[in-house]
C-alpha cells in the first residue's frame, strides 16, 4: 500500500466523518420540535422510554447526541432518572440505523439496471447535486428546503469519503501483512476488542467506528470470529466519552446517566462474548465463524448485538438505576428557590437548540414572575412598611441578577450553534426579554428604597398621595400581568394589551407629578416627601416603559408592523390602530375616573 492510499484513506475518513456530522446537525436542526414532543410522552415505562431512545437516535443519527440530551433534561429536572433509563437502552439500538444504510456499499447492480440508483457511487452525487440546488437556489422559500439540502449534502459527503475508503484499502486484500493482522485479531479476540474501544474512544462515535470496519470489508480479509469482539469493543469505546460528557459539571442525577450507559453497555459485552462463547461451542456458529464479513453482514451483526441484548436487559432497568443511585451520591449542597432554573440551563442541551430554548424561557418566566411581585409588594410597603418584605425582595432581585447572568451567557452559548429560522427568532426574542425583566426588579427595589426613606424619617405620604398610588399600584398590576402572560404563553392579545396601558400610566404620572407640585406650593406635603414621591412615579413610570418593551418584542413574532419597535408605536400613538384607540379610551377612562373619586 502507497503513500498515496494512505493519503486517499485518510482524507476518504475525514470526508466519511464531516458528512456524518453535517448530516446528522441538519437532522437534528430539523427534528428538534419533534424531539420535543417525543419527550413529552415519555412515561415511567422503561419499555416506552426504549421506543423514545431508538427513534430519537435514528433521527438525528447519534447515540451519543441522544444521551447527552437525555442527562441534560435529567439534571434539569425534566426527565427523572428511571425514565432515562429505556431511553439509554434504545439510543444503543437506534444506532445501528447508520450502519444499516451504509450497507449499500453490498448493493448489485448488475442484474437490474434501477438498482445502479441505489449504489453509493450513484447516491453520492446525486444526493450532492440536491443538496446544493437546496442550499444554493431554494434556501430562501423555506426553513426545510435548507435543512433537506443539509442532509442531502452531509449524505453524499458521507458516501463520497466512503468511496474513498474503500478504493484505498482496496489494495490491502493482496497484503499478506493485512490478513495476517486480522487472523491475529480473530485468535486473540481481547486484542481485538481493545482496537474496537481504541477506534470508537478516539471517533467519539460508534456509528463512524462501525463504518471504517464497513469500509475494510472491501478487502475480503475481514471474518466474523476477527469483527466480532470489535463491534464489542465499539459498546464501551463510545459510552465512555459519553459518560464523561455527562459528568462535567452535572448535578448528581445526570452524572448517573452516564453512569447507566457505562454498566449497560458494560453488561452487552460481557452478555455478547458469553452468548458467541457458548453458541460457538455447541456448534451453532461454525457455520458463520470463519465466513468472509462484507458490508451488509457487518451492520447486522451490530443491530442482532444491541436488539438481542436490549431485549434481554430491558428488565433489569431497575437494577442499574439502584446502582446508579449507590455510586453516585446526592448532591449534598441545598439549592436555592432559583437552583432548579440554573441547572436546567445545561450546555449539552445545546445538541437539541429548542430545548435549550425551552429551558432558557422557564429561567425568564421565573425572572418576570419575580419581578413582578417585587413591584407588587413594593407598592404595598407605602401602606404599612415590613423589613420581611424588602428582605424578600432583596433576596429575589440577587436570584434574578443571578439567572440574567445564566441566561446572557447560556444564549451567547447557543447562539454560535447552528440554529433554524424559528428557533433563531426565539433566541433573539429571549435575548431582548430578559433584560427588561432584569430592569423591572431593579425598579422594584429601588421603590423599597423609597418606603424605607420614609420609614427611617418616620413619616408617610400624605392620604391624597396614598390614594393615588393605590390607582398606580392598580395600573401596575394590570401591565405586569398582561407583560408576564404575554410573554410566558406568547399571548399576542395579552402583548396587545400593553402599549394602551403603558400610555395611561404616562399620563397618570405627568398628571400626578403636576398634582404633587401643586401640593407642595400649598404646603400640604414636606419636601423631603414631595421628592421622594416623585422618585416613586419615576420608577413606576419606568416599569411601565420595560412591560411596553416586552409587549412590542412579543408582537413582534406575529405583526410585521412590529418588527420596528419605534414605526410600531408611532403608528398606535397617532390613533392608526382601532383595538389601541378603543383599549387606551377604556383603560384611561377607568384610571383616570379612579383619580377623580
Amino acid at each position: 500500500m502507497s503513500v498515496f492510499n494512505i493519503i486517499t484513506l485518510f482524507g476518504g475518513l475525514a470526508l466519511f466523518l464531516y458528512g456524518m456530522r453535517v448530516m446528522g446537525d441538519g437532522l437534528k436542526e430539523g427534528s428538534t420540535d419533534t424531539l420535543r414532543k417525543v419527550l413529552e410522552k415519555v412515561t415511567n415505562n422503561p419499555a416506552k422510554g426504549f421506543l423514545v431512545g431508538m427513534l430519537m437516535t435514528a433521527i438525528i443519527q447519534s447515540s451519543t447526541a441522544t444521551i447527552v440530551i437525555t442527562s441534560g433534561l435529567v439534571g434539569a429536572g425534566i426527565l427523572t432518572l428511571h425514565q432515562s433509563v429505556g431511553i439509554i437502552l434504545g439510543a444503543n439500538v437506534g444506532t445501528t440505523i447508520t450502519g444499516q444504510i451504509i450497507r449499500l456499499l453490498d448493493v448489485d447492480a448488475s442484474g437490474t439496471a434501477w438498482l445502479n440508483f441505489f449504489k453509493p457511487s450513484t447516491l453520492a452525487p446525486i444526493a450532492a447535486i440536491i443538496g446544493i440546488v437546496c442550499i444554493m437556489f431554494l434556501n430562501n422559500k423555506k426553513e426545510s428546503i435548507k435543512t433537506i439540502g443539509t442532509v442531502a449534502m452531509g449524505f453524499g459527503i458521507l458516501f463520497t469519503g466512503l468511496l474513498s475508503m474503500t478504493g484505498a484499502v482496496e489494495p490491502l486484500s493482496k497484503e499478506p501483512a493485512f490478513t495476517n493482522l486480522f487472523v491475529k485479531f480473530g485468535d486473540n479476540p481481547f486484542l481485538a476488542y481493545l482496537v474496537g474501544v481504541a477506534v470508537a474512544f478516539i471517533l467519539q462515535s460508534s456509528s463512524a467506528t462501525i463504518g471504517i470496519l464497513q469500509a475494510f470489508s472491501i478487502t475480503g480479509a475481514l471474518t466474523f470470529k476477527a469483527t466480532y469482539p470489535i463491534i464489542v469493543g465499539v459498546y464501551l469505546g463510545d459510552c465512555v466519552t459519553t459518560a464523561m460528557v455527562c459528568s462535567i459539571g452535572a448535578k448528581a442525577d445526570a452524572k448517573r446517566t452516564g453512569a447507566i450507559h457505562i454498566m449497560f453497555n458494560l453488561c452487552e459485552t460481557m452478555l455478547v462474548f458469553l452468548g458467541v462463547f457458548l453458541l460457538k461451542k455447541f456448534g451453532v456458529l461454525d457455520g458463520i465463524w470463519d465466513m468472509t464479513m462484507n458490508s451488509g453482514s457487518i451492520a447486522n451483526t451490530h443491530t442482532v448485538f444491541n436488539l438481542t441484548c436490549a431485549v434481554l436487559l430491558m428488565p433489569l432497568a431497575g437494577v442499574y438505576e439502584k446502582l446508579a443511585l449507590k455510586i453516585i451520591p446526592d448532591d449534598k449542597k441545598v439549592g436555592t428557590s432559583i437552583d432548579a432554573e440554573l441547572s436546567m440551563l445545561d450546555t449539552k442541551l445545546y445538541a437539541s437548540p429548542a430545548l435549550a430554548l425551552d429551558s432558557v424561557k422557564k429561567a425568564i418566566t421565573t425572572m418576570a414572575k419575580l419581578s413582578q411581585e417585587g413591584v407588587i409588594n413594593a407598592m404595598n410597603n407605602f401602606d404599612a412598611y415590613d423589613q420581611h418584605v424588602v428582605d424578600v425582595i432583596t433576596e429575589n432581585e440577587d436570584s434574578i441578577d443571578r439567572l440574567a447572568d445564566a441566561v446572557d451567557n447560556y444564549l451567547i452559548g447557543l447562539s454560535r450553534h447552528s440554529l433554524d429560522g424559528r428557533n433563531n427568532e426565539r433566541l433573539n426574542y429571549y435575548m431582548q426579554c430578559f433584560g427588561e425583566f432584569e430592569r423591572i426588579g431593579d425598579y422594584a427595589v429601588n421603590l423599597t428604597e423609597n418606603a424605607g426613606d420614609l420609614h427611617a424619617r418616620n413619616t408617610e405620604f400624605s392620604q391624597y398621595a396614598k390614594e393615588e398610588l393605590h390607582v398606580v399600584s392598580e395600573a401596575l398590576r394590570d401591565i405586569l400581568s398582561s407583560t408576564y402572560t404575554a410573554f410566558s404563553r406568547l399571548d399576542f392579545e395579552a402583548a396587545r394589551k400593553i402599549e394602551p396601558v403603558e400610555e395611561v400610566v404616562d399620563d397618570m404620572v405627568a398628571a400626578l407629578k403636576d398634582r404633587h407640585i401643586k401640593r407642595l406650593r400649598e404646603g400640604q406635603c414636606t419636601i423631603q416627601n414631595g421628592l421622594v414621591f416623585l422618585d416613586v412615579l419615576t420608577n413606576v413610570e419606568r416599569i411601565s416603559d420595560q412591560c411596553s418593551n416586552v409587549g412590542v418584542y412579543t408582537m413582534s413574532l406575529a405583526d410585521a408592523r412590529a418588527a420596528s419597535p419605534h414605526d410600531y408605536i408611532s403608528v398606535l400613538h397617532q390613533g392608526q390602530d382601532e383595538y389601541f384607540n378603543k383599549a387606551f379610551k377604556e383603560r384611561h377612562d377607568h384610571y383616570f375616573g379612579e383619580l377623580e373619586k
